[in-house]
């Protein structure tokens, strides 16, 4: 079982349960999924670029993503309707725990002048968005390999019904909001 699981088990979803009143277990809030995404706006002129931003995302996710495709044509940024302009994965269960306790514990501390995550990225339905300026915060990834600085977005899907329940559960989990 991974750390985090067992942390939100025996700790996070008491305290949860204690705070707002829940009467079921079921009510507590959850992570239910963790969404990281990759743009490769230099596919155009570098067609390598998407293959080293696969594996770059395979190595910090655990899991092959999945390849994404311009839905809309646009010419000025030339790019084409079906074209390859990045790539996805969605972490569910004992890899998405995992996951987030890497990026938690060790990849956002190494963040060059870190003070926490601004707490304004909720959607209003529960659910937090968080970019990242570079995968080199990682260490899986090989500085020495990577051709190219890239960011990412990790978008952490939970089952809370409002922003605040999000909060206290991400807050619980450990995610470093600055005040």
């Amino acid at each position: 079982m991974p750390r985090l699981l067992d942390k939100y088990k025996e700790d996070v979803a008491p305290a949860l349960k204690d705070k707002f009143n829940y009467r079921s277990p079921m009510q507590i809030p959850r992570l239910e999924k963790v969404v990281i995404n990759m743009g490769v706006g230099d596919v155009k002129e570098n067609p390598k670029a998407l293959e080293a931003a696969v594996n770059e995302l395979t190595l910090i996710s655990g899991q092959k993503p999945v390849v994404t495709k311009a839905k809309k044509s646009v010419s000025n940024f030339k790019v084409r309707q079906g074209m390859s302009i990045g790539c996805k994965v969605t972490l569910r269960g004992d890899r998405m725990y995992e996951f987030v306790d890497k990026l938690f514990n060790i990849a956002l501390p190494r963040v060059r002048d870190f003070r926490g995550i601004n707490s304004n990225s909720f959607d209003g339905r529960g659910n937090f968005s968080m970019g990242v300026k570079e995968q080199l915060i990682f260490p899986e990834v090989d500085i020495d390999k990577v051709e190219k600085v890239r960011g990412m977005d990790i978008t952490f899907v939970t089952t809370a019904k409002t922003d605040e329940e999000a909060k206290e559960l991400l807050a619980l989990l450990g995610m470093p909001f600055s005040r």
